[in-house]
């Protein structure tokens, strides 16, 4: 897993063709089977193609770009910006961005991910020579079917990607209660099947058909789906984190991520890099580490700190390249306020804020972080033991302590997976832990925060904003902006693609009429009590 991806590039390239083909037309690439068929098909392909397309869009990282990077990196406070069309970093509304993760004008997770894997399901079934592939393809949908309905609330689920299979193509949204119940269903009983002595799925990215591993990350998986449910349904939480104690991610070697590569296909290169160097504007040297997350390391001397940030990156605005001088001493790093712009106006223009002094003194991420051949990370160690110390501190299950420890360690330690440069090592992430010990009184703002400050460093903003929706923690100011569309507040999920009222416009009004709060940012998943 730890290898590069060019063996991968080749049948990576056929998934994605045969995954994306004729999605011109929505009832085209639901009903017609024509490109290829089972019997002579190699499912192993799909499961590639399923997974890139999770790390990020085939078409110039728009899903990625828009909705885990202009939005969900913003809302939660990880990354701040003053380009304009950063619309979520001042609570402002676009309906194109918002709708780039489901599809829209855009390609999109239902068919560049759900399609591919749910044929990888479907191709799968009551076939022993694909026995754990089958599995394997099961958590696989869980995954990308979770980030889905976090996103959104109730969605296409039960009938998503199953217009050849049924005929379907205006599938129903099943509501969000339900699907998290299959989720967890599918996850539990994938897991408990996943046979070491079957097949190894050749064309698996994240482990390499190791099943051991997979049956880890399955139980990390139904942990995290679980803890989901702490405000809705704490007893069925408390069940499923009791279930997997002691059969989770077990170090940083399980960490599942993939690891770019740019001599190839065009998708195989990092997208959160991509545009974080600047591919697609001035994101290179505009998008900064937010006041929020700077402070919070700065406030508690975090070895992480000197390791994630750096000054002096860019030094003018029109250059992509990177200044070998930058600064990473902690003391000199500072994030930037969200919510500020370049309109000249005295109030929100950044020149005018009391921490502005140049753009270049704003901490840049670690040019080590955003390597476009890095990995992108999916699921890890760290957030493993820091749930399972909630999931402790919560009811009993072990010692919330000792997996907070063991949380906080890997999640500093883990960096070394993105480049050897920035190695945190042991010693300084315990006496990190014997200067800020866990005290169970606050147990909970602390685990979460700690969650919070990994899944930035992750890059993963879509799991950050969902916890923080979730558990509370940290506790954000929320920005102040004119004619913003939430009244002032974080938004909560993401409004359906107008796209949907005419190609599913039936489902889409029943759907979009039963959200708490109303179609728009700060409606609410049915989770987000």
């Amino acid at each position: 897993m730890k290898s590069t991806l060019a063996k991968y590039t080749a049948l990576s390239f056929l998934g994605l063709l045969l995954a994306t083909s004729c999605t011109d037309d929505f009832e085209d690439i639901n009903t017609n089977p024509s490109t290829y068929s089972q019997a002579n098909f190699n499912p192993n392909y799909l499961l590639t193609t399923s997974q890139l397309g999770y790390t990020g869009s085939t078409d110039f990282a728009y899903d990625t770009w828009r909705a885990n990077l202009i939005y969900s990196s913003t809302l939660v406070q990880g990354l701040s910006t003053v380009v304009s069309y950063w619309a979520g970093d001042k609570y402002l509304l676009n309906e194109g961005y918002t709708a780039a993760y489901w599809g829209g004008t855009t390609v999109g997770a239902y068919v560049e991910q759900v399609k591919p894997i749910t044929d990888l399901v479907e191709s799968t079934r009551g076939k022993d020579k694909y026995k754990n592939l089958h599995q394997v393809g099961r958590i696989m949908r869980a995954l990308i079917m979770e980030r889905i309905t976090d996103l959104y609330g109730d969605v296409p689920y039960s009938e998503a990607g199953m217009g050849y299979y049924k005929g379907i193509i205006t599938p129903k949204y099943d509501k969000q209660q339900d699907i998290y119940n299959d989720l967890l269903k599918e996850v539990e009983e994938a897991t408990a099947a996943l046979d070491p002595g079957a097949d190894i799925p050749s064309g698996d990215v994240f482990y390499k058909g190791n099943i051991a591993q997979w049956q880890r990350l399955g139980n990390t998986l139904l942990l995290r789906m679980a803890m989901r449910l702490t405000k809705v349904d704490p007893e069925k939480a408390k069940a499923y984190a009791t279930k997997v104690q002691g059969k989770t991610l077990q170090s940083n070697a399980d960490n599942a991520y993939v690891v770019h590569d740019i001599g190839g296909a065009r998708v195989t290169q990092n997208r959160n890099s991509q545009v974080l160097l600047g591919d697609g504007g001035q994101e290179n040297y505009y998008v900064k580490w937010s006041k929020t997350f700077i402070d919070e390391l700065k406030s508690t001397n975090d070895p992480r700190l000197s390791k994630v940030a750096v000054t002096q990156l860019y030094l003018t605005d029109v250059t992509k390249e990177q200044n070998a001088a930058a600064v990473s001493t902690a003391s000199e790093q500072k994030g930037m306020p969200n919510g500020k712009d370049l309109s000249g106006r005295a109030t929100y223009d950044i020149s005018a804020d009391p921490t502005f002094t140049k753009f270049t003194d704003y901490s840049s991420p670690n040019p080590g972080m955003i390597k476009r051949d890095g990995p992108t990370f999916v699921l890890t160690y760290a957030e493993s033991e820091l749930l399972l110390a909630e999931a402790a501190q919560r009811w009993g299950l072990g010692s919330a302590q000792e997996h907070y420890n063991a949380g906080v360690t890997a999640a500093m330690t883990y960096l070394t997976q993105y480049d050897a440069k920035l190695a945190v090592d042991p010693t300084e992430a315990a006496n990190y832990l014997t200067a800020h010990p866990y005290e169970a009184g606050n147990g909970l703002e602390m685990i979460n925060t700690q969650y919070w400050l990994h899944t930035n460093t992750m890059f993963d903003f879509y799991e950050s904003w969902a916890n923080w929706r979730r558990s509370g923690y940290p506790e954000l100011t929320p920005v102040v902006y004119p004619n913003n569309a939430t009244n002032g507040q974080i938004p909560r999920r993401f409004p359906y693609p107008t796209s949907e009222i005419t190609s599913n416009p039936a489902n889409y009004k029943a759907a979009s009429t039963a959200v708490p709060g109303g179609d728009n940012l700060i409606g609410r998943v049915w989770w987000d009590k």
